[in-house]
């Protein structure tokens, strides 16, 4: 460019560095245009990206290098196994409405366990409501006996094992059985053990959602979900999220990517504090049981032993009793368990239940209940940091 204005040579210069320089991890693209040689080349990369064939954009909302990383990444160790594809969204949330939306139409039935995220039963019973889709919840724990409860109309059964807060194991095969040989979609919230304890698709799910927040991530510093699809599903959600805008930045991607690096070392640790934790308030005369899928306590603990690998940092514990100022003073003021709504991030967390309006179905019927997050600190410190906590609830 040697005859170029000082603002054109601004644009151009160092935008055509080509040569192959091999890192550990794949270089970060942040982008929005993508640039074709061609008129022709342009207009077959669209329809291409049209017809949701992989790695294919016109724009960075269809995808960049690094968010097709992401998603393949995400295909592959998700679906394990399985023909798959990913598709990621800004938001954990995103990862369940995006797919509801994609899948169901005004007149359909969708079967929802009662023990879902709570903001995934409120998008059901208020947007899908509006468009005409009626929800309807049901049993946890009714396994193959959902077959009862199908109508012509069921599209969609929805999943979440363990449950929210309460951590009832699903007979998730079973159930799935039962809507495959009824010609209906299956969808689960794996955000639990996913991406190193659970595979869902082996179940026979047909749509796995995750919160790429928690354990993907793994460090509480983005927000990023997904939903992975086995193959003959893929194109009404590619659709609906071409069309509704849904994407996420190179940057995003990036951390995500990074992070899953780690996700096997961080959920093993995560999984042996948790335990180790849960066994000790187990002995304590304040708690009434503790709702940990991998204990031999628990209700359903043979179907975890047959359909997981290990479990992750969250669980539940009842207490006997206590007033709302005593759970203030166990969670109040504690030097690792800080309060916080999310999960699965390096950090412990703490947060009381309030099941009332989340349950219809099976409603708490129990003590309070508190969930923890048990994250990479020592267990020995979180040990004393609930023993401390306790030891105040009883004060207060």
């Amino acid at each position: 460019m040697p005859h170029s204005k000082p603002s054109s040579r601004l644009v151009a210069a160092g935008r055509h560095f080509d040569r192959p320089i091999a890192t550990v991890n794949l270089p970060l693209t942040r982008a929005s245009s993508v640039l074709f040689e061609s008129l022709a080349q342009a207009e077959a990369e669209g329809a291409a990206a049209i017809a949701g064939e992989l790695h294919r954009t016109t724009y960075a909302t269809s995808g960049t290098p690094t968010t097709f990383a992401l998603m393949d990444a995400l295909a592959e160790v998700e679906g394990a196994g399985h023909a798959c594809r990913a598709a990621v969204m800004p938001s954990g949330l995103a990862a369940i409405s995006v797919p509801l939306l994609a899948y169901c139409k005004s007149g359909d039935h969708v079967l929802m366990s009662d023990s879902v995220y709570g903001p995934a039963r409120s998008f059901a019973t208020t947007m899908l409501a509006r468009y005409g889709v009626t929800t309807e919840f049901f049993d946890p724990l009714i396994g193959a006996g959902i077959e009862a409860l199908l109508r012509p109309e069921t599209r969609i059964v929805y999943l979440e094992s363990p449950g929210s807060y309460t951590f009832e194991i699903q007979d998730v095969p079973a159930i799935c059985a039962v809507a495959r040989a009824h010609g209906v979609l299956t969808m689960i919230d794996n955000a639990w053990a996913s991406p190193v304890f659970a595979r869902p698709f082996d179940w026979g799910v047909d749509i796995s959602l995750l919160p790429l927040t928690k354990y993907w991530g793994g460090h509480a510093d983005l927000l990023m979900g997904a939903a992975i699809v086995r193959e003959e599903h893929w194109l009404p959600l590619w659709q609906a999220i071409r069309q509704m805008g849904i994407c996420v930045g190179g940057d995003d991607a990036f951390m995500v990517l990074r992070g899953l690096r780690t996700a096997d070392v961080r959920m093993r640790r995560h999984e042996a504090t948790a335990l180790e934790v849960a066994r000790w308030l187990q002995g304590r005369e304040e708690v009434a049981q503790v709702l940990h899928p991998a204990l031999p306590t628990h209700p359903q603990h043979a179907l975890f032993k047959r359909d997981f690998q290990g479990s992750s940092g969250l669980f539940s514990f009842e207490l006997k009793s206590a007033s709302p100022a005593q759970l203030a003073a166990l969670c109040e003021r504690r030097r690792y368990f800080r309060i916080g709504y999310s999960w699965g991030g390096f950090e412990s967390l703490i947060m009381p239940a309030k099941l009332g309006s989340i349950r219809s179905i099976r409603p708490w019927t129990g003590g309070p209940l508190v969930r923890l997050h048990c994250g990479l600190e020592d267990a020995a410190d979180l040990i004393d940091d609930l023993q401390e906590g306790l030891q105040a609830m009883k004060s207060a």
